[in-house]
């Protein structure tokens, strides 16, 4: 072969289209929405006649299985439709349709809502983290996170609306008040949090701002996947350990690469359990990288 023929078949093997396979895995999400979060995609069995795998962000912050997903010229197209209430059988159906080509290695999509309205968003793999929980992890400096005065340290997530505040030592937060975020970043990491909330409330702590663990009203029901104690949508806990409203509660919490372990209420609830992917409370896509606590200010 003549180096000339050589250097023809390298330029003609770069412009080779990807493989139908090749938007197999999990992919984290950059996108420009209003409340500045990221969105998470899974895609299994792409190249068959069966693609699964999941989806972040449609509208809402649970975790919703890939129905009818197709690839057809280089295209990946899914969809969803769904009440713009839970609670409402009757509330208007939303409908999102996505789409996603294979460009230099990432995925770069669109998302078309029912008014025909077009929002650009781009696709990077997850990455691997080695890092595992294991008797070789030692307890490290303790840092106070609130300082029983004052809001310092802390940023609003969502710079408008109601926030947070101190009153009698205790850090609350106003009806409707944005997400709040630790100007600290933390990599690997055992946390412990007091709180209490009233009847009917829904919270939530963010690890590194990227996995929520649920605080919720769940008083006396069966655990599920957004029981109090659950990485929200993802993992539920093995029990419900969460007292009834108005309690001081105490919960601990473990990470250590992708392996989390929670306890609350002097309960293990989730023992070193794999995180495979963001949930919806994620600003930062970067999960390879230390993040801030979060607290939800849902209500």
């Amino acid at each position: 072969m003549t180096w000339k023929s050589a250097l023809l078949l390298i330029l003609c093997s770069a412009g080779l289209p990807a493989a139908d396979s090749d938007f197999n895995g999990r992919w984290n999400i950059h996108v420009s929405t209003p409340r500045g979060r990221v969105w998470w995609l899974e895609v299994k069995g792409a190249g068959t006649a069966s693609i699964q795998g999941g989806f972040i962000g449609a509208p809402g912050g649970q975790l919703d299985p890939l129905r009818d997903a197709t690839i057809e010229a280089g295209v990946l197209t899914f969809s969803f439709e769904r009440r713009n209430s839970s609670r409402d059988p009757n509330s208007p159906l939303i409908r999102q349709r996505f789409q996603a080509r294979l460009e230099g290695g990432e995925l770069r999509g669109t998302r078309v809502d029912e008014a025909g309205a077009s929002l650009p968003w781009r696709g990077v793999r997850a990455p691997e983290i080695a890092d595992r929980d294991s008797a070789s992890w030692k307890n490290g400096k303790t840092v106070e996170l609130f300082d029983g005065s004052t809001t310092s340290g802390w940023r609003k997530v969502v710079p408008v609306g109601p926030g947070w505040y101190v009153e009698g030592g205790l850090l609350k937060n106003e009806k409707g008040a944005s997400d709040i975020a630790s100007e600290a970043k933390f990599w690997n990491f055992q946390a412990r949090a007091e709180y209490r909330y009233a009847q009917g409330s829904n919270s939530g702590i963010g690890l590194r701002g990227r996995y929520e663990i649920q605080i919720y009203d769940t008083f006396g029901k069966p655990p599920d996947m957004h029981s109090s104690g659950a990485l929200y949508s993802r993992i539920p806990p093995s029990v419900n350990a969460a007292k009834a409203p108005g309690e001081w509660q105490v919960m601990e919490i473990r990470l250590v690469g992708r392996d989390l372990t929670v306890t609350l209420n002097g309960v293990t609830v989730i023992e070193k359990r794999v995180v495979e992917g963001p949930t919806a409370i994620t600003t930062d896509p970067d999960e390879d990288k230390p993040g801030p606590f979060v607290l939800q200010g849902d209500g």
